[in-house]
Formats: structure tokens, sequence, C-alpha cells
């Protein structure tokens, strides 16, 4: 139910001059109004939400604190009230005497409405000194300090009460939302085998359990605690609830749902994934079995040329390939995600290392054919410049071509030999192109 704003401010001129009939008049009715006014948000506080929540609660903290404090101010407001219904009764008897008010009327009036005329007693112990100031057993006030008096009570009280019911309205119903979306997850990470002590993700979903088991009992018992006030804002329930922890829970429950939902992943193609990894290895095994072939090959056929080693197949791989298997066949998900994501992984790099390690061996293979197609592509040029009969061009592609036909063939030598059958038909092609001309005339 809504509260009806602060009281309005009394319009009344300070004492001075005796009041006429109709200035008594028009302070009585503007009187009446803020009575209608101030009992219509008194009542409205008094039926609030969030006032009969707090009188029923088991508080804690500072709200226990706040609310002690503002019960008292609650009574004392409904003193004041009665205090200056009272007032307001007796101005009115004084001017219903005649129709036509004489000057004692008038006198009474105006000390009624403009002085302190108006006497507030305490019982012993009350109110809290904090509330009204120092104690005292009395007090004397005129109608205008008495509605500001009642208008700062009422404002404070009425923040306190907002302030509550706003974090009772928005944080508990969030949190069972979220409770009950969190015990969603567990059951389906109980489903793919995500428990404590057996997987991050189990232990993780505990952690939230608590959190959220303890920040609904504390916003219960101390929703003060869990509100932050609006900067430079002084209307009663400015602010806004503080949802920090919330939030945080509900994030780390997010992480945990992603994670389930990896496994979930894996339980749907984790029979492709399995196939897969076992072709990426045999395609290393394969490979590093044609370098270890082509390794031989080459100290067979190539002379002092460093070789290097070939490693043996990856049997840790296929070892934790067969726990992969294993795993998927008694449903343990939670184990077999984060194995398969490491296997991929690591058996990509394997195939890498396979094909890096034929590269190498085979270098010197390579290099041997790169010199057979130099040495035969100038044999081919020297034959269409019409020079292939030339005894020193013969002679030195013979000497190349023993070379790096032989077995073992030595590289360096060999280069040599072709640099020079290179070097030979360079100088005699050159020699053809200036002689040409000199031939024709």
């Amino acid at each position: 139910m809504g509260v009806a704003g602060p009281f309005p401010g009394y319009a009344g001129r300070p004492p001075g001059p005796v009041m006429d009939r109709d200035e008594a008049d028009r302070a009585l009715a503007r009187l009446g109004a803020e009575h209608e006014a101030i009992e219509t948000s008194l009542l409205a506080l008094q039926d609030h939400a969030g006032r009969r929540l707090l009188e029923g609660a088991d508080l804690t903290g500072v709200t226990k604190e706040r609310w002690a404090s503002t019960e008292q101010s609650i009574t004392l407001l409904w003193g004041y009230f009665d205090a200056y219904t009272e007032a307001l009764a007796e101005a009115r008897a004084v001017r219903a005497r005649r129709r036509h008010p004489n000057r004692d009327d008038l006198v009474a009036l105006t000390e009624l409405l403009r002085g302190q005329g108006v006497t507030v007693a305490h019982a012993a112990g009350s109110p809290d000194p904090s509330i009204t100031g120092p104690a005292k057993l009395s007090e004397r006030f005129t109608l205008e300090e008495l509605v500001a008096r009642m208008n700062d009570l009422y404002a404070r009280s009425l923040d306190m009460v907002v302030a509550s019911d706003s974090v009772w309205s928005a944080l508990p119903a969030r949190i069972d939302l979220l409770a009950a979306e969190l015990h969603r997850t567990r059951s389906l990470a109980h489903s793919v085998g995500v428990r404590p002590g057996e997987h991050p993700a189990g232990d993780d979903l505990e952690a939230i359990t608590h959190e959220l088991t303890t920040l609904r009992v504390q916003v219960i018992s101390d929703p003060l605690a869990f509100w932050l006030s609006g900067p430079g804002s002084s209307a009663p329930g400015g602010g806004r609830p503080d949802t920090t922890r919330y939030d945080r829970a509900a994030r780390a429950l997010d992480d945990v749902r992603r994670e389930i939902e990896a496994v979930l992943a894996v339980r749907q193609d984790a029979e492709q994934r399995l196939v897969h990894l076992r072709d990426v290895l045999s395609r290393a095994d394969r490979t590093l079995t044609e370098a270890r072939s082509a390794r031989g090959e080459v100290l067979a056929k190539i002379a002092a040329s460093e070789v290097p080693a070939v490693s043996g197949p990856a049997t840790a791989l296929q070892e934790r390939l067969a726990a992969a298997s294993e795993y998927r066949r008694h449903a343990q998900w939670h184990r077999l995600s984060p194995l398969l994501e490491t296997l991929e992984r690591e058996a990509e790099e394997e195939l890498l290392r396979a094909r890096e390690s034929l590269t190498a061996v085979t270098a010197p293979l390579a290099v041997r054919a790169e010199l057979r197609g130099r040495l035969d592509a100038y044999k081919a040029k020297v034959a269409r410049h019409g020079m292939a009969e030339d005894p020193l061009l013969i002679e030195r592609y013979d000497a190349a071509r023993r070379m790096l036909w032989s077995a073992p063939c030595d590289l360096r030598v060999a280069a040599q030999a072709v640099l020079r059958y290179q070097e030979a038909a360079a100088e005699m092609l050159s020699q053809r192109r200036t002689s040409g001309p000199e031939d024709r005339r």
C-alpha cells in the first residue's frame, strides 16, 4: 500500500498582531486540511506492507537497531498527532463560541494558532534522546514547529520502512529463482557425473548453494545491510538494493552451467571425437614409420650428411586414448571432457612433429633431387644451342652424373661438380653469342 508524502508545511505567520475573524477562519481551514493530510499519511504508514513485515520479522544487525528507533518514532508521531488534534479541537471550540468572536476569543485563537500553545508530555524514558534531542518531560511547540517535527520523524520512519520493503521485494524472489535454477543445474550435473570432490564444477555448485542459503537468511533478517542510499537523494526510500553478492553468485552459476553444457556436448559427440583422435594418431605413426624408413635410405645413399634421429610411436598418447575410451564406456563424462580436449591438442602436435621429422630426414634426398634436376636442365639448354657434343661439357656432365647417381652420394662434392658444369656451359654460351656476328660477316 502506498504511503502519502511528507506532511504539508505550516503556512501561518509567526505570533504578532491579534488575528481578525477572517484570518482565524482561514487559518482553521488550513489546519483542518493539514490534519486530514497528516492522518492519511500516518494511516498509510501504519498499513504499509513493509512496516507489517518489520513487526513480524526476526531482525538482526543494522535493521534491528533502526527498527527499534523507528518504532519509537512512529509512537511519538501518533503522540504528536494527538496533541495536534487536541490543539485544533480547542481552537475550533473557541471559534465556535460566537458567530462574531470578541477580542478575547481572537487573542486566544491567535495564541493557539501562532504561539507555543501545544504542550506534549513524554513518558519516563521516552522518547529516545537521539530522536528528539535531549530528553525532556514535556515540550512546547507552535503548530508550525510541531508539523516540522512530525515531518522529520515521518520522513525518517518512511525511509527505513520503504528501504526494507524494497530489499525484501527485490532480493528474496530473485534468490529463490536462482536457487531453482541451481537445483536444475545440480541435477543435470549429477546425471553426467559432476559431483563435489570429483569435479571442480561440483565444488563450485556446493559453494554457490551455501552462498545463496546464507544470503537469503541475511536478506530476510537484515535487509538494510543490502541497501544503497541514493547519492544526494533526500526523498524517503531514495536508493536501491545492493545486489553485488547475488550478481556474483549468478555469474558463478553461469560459468558452471557452461561447464556442464561442455560435458553434455562431450557425451553427445564423444565417439566421433575418439575416432578422429585415433585417425590423427594413426597418421602420426605412419608418418614416423615413413621417416624411419627414409632415414635408412638416406644413410645408405647419402654420404657425409647429418641425419636426425626419428622418435618412436606416441605410446603415452595411445595409453591415454585407451583411458578416454574407458571413461566413455563407463559414462564418466566429467573425466572424459578435459581429457579429450588435452588429447586433441597433443595429437595434432604429435602429427606436426612427425611431419617435421620426415621433412628433416628426407632433406638430403631433396637436395640430391634438386641437383639432379639442375644438371639435366643445363644439359638440355646446352643441347638447344648445339653444344651437346663439346668434349669439356661431356666430361664435366659425366663426372657430375656419376656422383649424383652413385651411392653413397657426397652432396658437397656433387654440388661442386654440378657447379663446374654450369660454369663451363655458361662460358661457352657466352663465347657463342660473342662470335656469332663475325661468322655471319
